[in-house]
């Protein structure tokens, strides 16, 4: 079977990769390279020893995607490809309404060209919105606090509503809580442009020496610690969610909503305290006021994929940490090394 997978050279997308050809499958890879590196395919092929089929694209140039359709016979498409950085939704709106949801547009019409009607897609806990409910469900009501979150929520919708048009589609919607780690070999991770906006990456680099500090935003969220409480999942974690979210695709039509989480909340004191043990180095931090719009516990109820998809969470806080920090000590640039 061909995957074809959106936005594969990129953070999850090619770990997500590993897996699929480690699993047997043909992949080929659509990215831009606006927020990703070409190195990190030669990686992948690098572990896995197969070849991954790249092209070079946007999912706005539909003339692109129709050439990629026509040289390979396409299964199933993990989409991936997105703009994603909440501070700069909330700055440049159009440019992620016109990227996130007429991209994925263009990609289901050309789908629907090539009678290719299986998809995962990479949806997110932000569609939650500002809920003081914990663990969150898939039943839970959905909103957004910033259009990157409104294109989250939108896309689902709209894959919603073709699955409602055509029973033939098969879609799972995946909702990530907070990806970090990385492979274990330390030959690909998260590859952040300028200064990081997820925790971990952060983390790292002030390890590193590359940033002087860590700011911790809020010290007074009625927490144990006082410090915003989230939900971390491995990468590789999130990555064999794919892979088993994709098996489910051939024997169910119609759209599967399923979180992707350990179940576990922990606070970004436990996480800065957790790296430093795990990798004995020293963080500095210092507490900033909160930014708008955080909320306080954010975590995850994963059972309804471990009973319906047979997935769960298997890497520790631990596991997590150090594979972090090997990356990063191995790639102090990224893939600009």
């Amino acid at each position: 079977m061909s995957i074809l997978v959106t936005g594969g050279a990129g953070y999850i997308g090619s770990h997500t990769c590993v897996l699929l050809l480690e699993a047997g499958y043909d992949v080929v890879v659509l990215d831009n390279l606006s927020n990703s590196s070409p190195k990190s395919i030669g990686r992948v092929e690098k572990i896995t020893g197969k070849k991954i089929k790249f092209y070079e694209c946007d999912i706005l140039d539909k003339n692109g995607m129709r050439k990629i359709f026509k040289e390979n016979d396409i299964d199933a498409v993990i989409h991936f490809a997105g703009l994603k950085a909440v501070g700069e939704s909330v700055a440049q709106p159009l440019k992620y309404y016109e990227n996130n949801i007429s991209g994925t547009v263009c990609l289901l019409e050309v789908m629907n060209e090539f009678n290719v009607k299986k998809m995962v897609f990479s949806s997110s806990a932000t569609v939650y919105g500002m809920t003081d409910k914990v663990p969150l469900t898939e039943d839970l009501p959905t909103s957004a606090n910033s259009p990157y979150g409104q294109t989250k929520l939108m896309i689902e919708q709209i894959l919603t509503d073709l699955a409602v048009s055509d029973k033939e589609w098969s879609i799972s919607l995946l909702r990530y809580f907070n990806p970090v780690g990385a492979h274990e070999s330390g030959s690909i991770g998260e590859n952040p442009k300028g200064i990081p906006n997820n925790l971990m990456p952060y983390i790292t680099q002030v390890a590193s020496g590359k940033l002087e500090q860590l700011s911790i935003f809020g010290n007074d969220y009625p927490t144990k610690d006082g410090t915003g409480v989230r939900d971390y999942i491995h990468v590789v974690d999130l990555a064999d969610g794919h892979l088993k979210a994709l098996d489910k695709l051939n024997t169910t039509k119609g759209v599967m909503i399923h979180n992707l989480g350990t179940g576990v909340g922990y606070s970004v004191l436990d996480l800065v305290n957790a790296f430093q043990e795990a990798n004995n180095l020293k963080i500095n931090y210092k507490f900033a006021p909160r930014r708008p719009g955080d909320v306080v516990t954010c975590y995850a109820d994963p059972s309804k994929a471990k009973k319906e998809l047979g997935w769960e969470a298997k890497k520790s806080v631990v596991d997590m940490c150090r594979d972090s920090w090997n990356w990063q000590k191995n790639n102090p640039n990224g893939y600009d090394d």
